[in-house]
């Protein structure tokens, strides 16, 4: 929250009666309740609800566009000469069509007649129907219906006064962030999530430790465990039938030097006494080669005869896809699996190495705007299948398409708002693509009363499984607090699985990546220090963002402080996190959103910023 009077000003003003003691409004205020005030002018400022609003914001303005710009062409098998290609998306103003006339609507009227308060998909195309055909445009297109969070920027009760509000039937408390469908009030419930693309070192159901990451991008979403049984490591991959030897792996990404592995590992002979018995096990299996690698993981496959090249596409499409490769250079991939071993080790070495999974640190929550992407994005390939299906079976009996191809866009456009009207009136998330099913995920606003309404946008529901007896998921944590709410859990099976967030938490949205990246190049990350003699030297620190490895810094703390002065400045994204893990020697850096934070008051060397004159200045503005 910035405070009013943080440039200079003079105190004189500040009061009416005179005689003011300077000395006293320039000194920080020190007791609990001077500050009280900072509380109510935090929650006017920001409201209860802005998360759930901002997801859906972003969702709308950045996210959709992304999801159609992956997604953007549909072309014929036979011939590339027939296709479709979307060039713009955007979301209109909430209305509906009567007697085929497009009508303006609001909530009010749509409680009122049971319907959905939804807003049409906008979608520019270009498209061509054969060989001999010009390519054609068409704007505006009706893509499907998008149901429309009250409050969010394409609500029309966005930026409307108590008096506005009034004529349109609303209470001017009332803080939106749910949906009308059906007539209904949804509010789509928060989901608890292990954070993505993160490394987390755990046990499995026998004791062994391992190593997994939960990678997700636009088009994968996989699980990679590398884990240590009987003294040997292996990687287990959904790809894969069975769990196959580290060493393998490693060969098979173009690491076949056995010393070099070693390097990587770090110097102590700890580490390498460790990994001797899986350097043996690659070695019994007659594995020397990259390409005798390929051909070992070739037959370990689960499915062989598909559209993939072979094990190498496995390698570099299902294994920790959120890391990139580049002309089948696999050296990032393999620099991040040495890190996963080597905190792997450390955990075997020194027990206390092992995360805690149920530390909000490690936990994402998706949000309103999160959810609905998921949802959108399956349903829109879907509807680019069926339309590349209908595409093709018209081919296979005429050269050329007599109709046209954009007719087929008009033809499916109710098969997104189905489903998402349905999903909205079920609340079952089902995302084919992912094989997610999730029940749950949108309830009734309660109106019984106004605290209880506020209580359902805020409601948080966990993944884990309630009919498992196990006490760590549904135990209060030391992290949780000023985060989330440890009063409002109601008994039985759900105990503690069912949380709410705390009035003042706020939860962070994405923001990207490539300006924070770039900036960190520019003071001084660099990725020529991930060298088997420097990737684990005590002089610099790992620089991580978003679970991805940009380099090393010599200087961490410097690098750090910098960071954070421009945080503080306005040059870098308010809730951006920058933590640094000296156990680790690492520097995560989090841009991603589903992160739960909670305001803080900046002391520069245990002394508040905040002043007498600022708490003065909230007084005089009331």
């Amino acid at each position: 929250m910035v405070l009013p009077g943080d440039t200079a000003m003079p105190y004189d003003n500040l009061s009416s009666g005179g005689g003011v003691d300077k000395q006293l409004l320039a000194a920080p205020v020190k007791s609990a309740v001077d500050k009280l005030q900072l509380v109510s002018e935090f929650l006017k400022c920001r409201g209860l609800v802005k998360q759930h609003l901002e997801s859906f914001n972003y969702f709308v303005t950045t996210d959709i566009k992304k999801i159609v710009g992956a997604n953007d062409r549909v072309t014929a098998s036979s011939n590339p000469n027939v296709y479709l290609r979307y060039t713009n998306v955007c979301i209109g103003k909430p209305s509906e069509i009567v007697d085929g006339v497009t009508e303006s609507i609001n909530p009010q009227s749509c409680r009122l007649s049971e319907g959905t308060y939804a807003a049409p998909i906008f979608v520019n195309i270009e498209y061509r129907n054969g060989e001999n055909s010009p390519i054609k445009y068409k704007k505006d297109i009706v893509l499907g219906r998008m149901p429309i969070m009250l409050r969010s920027r394409s609500c029309v009760l966005h930026g409307k006064d108590e008096d506005e509000l009034a004529k349109l039937g609303e209470c001017p408390l009332d803080p939106g962030g749910y949906f009308v469908v059906k007539g209904s009030e949804k509010v789509i419930l928060i989901q608890e999530q292990l954070s993505k693309n993160r490394i987390i070192i755990d046990s499995d159901s026998k004791g062994c430790i391992q190593a997994s990451v939960v990678s997700s991008t636009t088009t994968k979403k996989t699980k990679t465990i590398i884990i240590m049984e009987k003294e040997k490591i292996y990687l287990v991959l959904n790809s894969f039938a069975y769990k196959v030897p580290i060493m393998v792996v490693m060969k098979a990404m173009g690491m076949e030097s056995d010393q070099e592995v070693v390097q990587m590992l770090g110097r102590d002979p700890q580490y390498a006494s460790l990994f001797l018995p899986s350097i043996a096990d690659c070695a019994g299996t007659g594995v020397r080669t990259q390409q005798e690698a390929l051909a070992f993981l070739q037959d370990k496959r689960k499915y062989k005869f598909d559209k993939n090249d072979g094990a190498l596409g496995v390698l570099r499409d299902d294994l920790i896809p959120n890391i990139p490769v580049r002309e089948n250079n696999f050296y990032l991939k393999c620099v991040y699996v040495m890190v996963m071993l080597r905190r792997m080790m450390d955990a075997i070495i020194n027990k206390d190495a092992m995360d805690d999974k149920d530390y909000v640190g490690n936990k994402r929550l998706e949000l309103s705007g999160q959810l609905i992407s998921l949802l959108f994005e399956d349903l829109f390939k879907l509807m680019n299948g069926e339309i590349k299906k209908e595409v093709d079976k018209d081919l296979s009996k005429y050269t050329n398409r007599g109709d046209d191809i954009s007719q087929l866009l008009t033809k499916h456009k109710n098969d997104i708002t189905t489903g998402l009207v349905r999903s909205f009136s079920t609340g079952n998330w089902d995302i084919k693509r992912f094989r997610m099913h999730r029940k749950d995920v949108t309830q009734i606003v309660s109106r019984l009363s106004y605290i209880g309404a506020f209580g359902f946008m805020t409601k948080i529901k966990s993944q884990f499984e309630k009919s498992r007896k196990v006490s760590g998921p549904r135990a209060l944590q030391p992290s949780q607090w000023g985060m989330l709410c440890p009063c409002d859990t109601p008994e039985g099976a759900d105990c503690g699985l069912l949380k709410n967030l705390a009035l003042m938490t706020h939860v962070t949205t994405d923001i990207e990546e490539g300006p924070n990246s770039s900036l960190c190049y520019g003071l001084g990350v660099d990725l020529s220090l991930l060298t088997g003699e420097e990737l684990h030297s005590p002089r610099s620190f790992l620089i991580m963002l978003n679970g991805l490895i940009l380099g090393k810094h010599k200087t961490p703390q410097l690098f750090v402080d910098r960071m954070r002065k421009l945080r503080r400045a306005g040059k870098l994204g308010d809730f951006v996190s920058i933590y640094v893990n000296e156990k680790q020697r690492c520097v995560y850096i989090a841009s991603d959103g589903g992160r739960v934070c909670r305001p803080l008051v900046i002391a520069d060397k245990g002394v508040s910023r905040i002043k007498h004159h600022h708490m003065k200045e909230l007084k005089v503005i009331l």
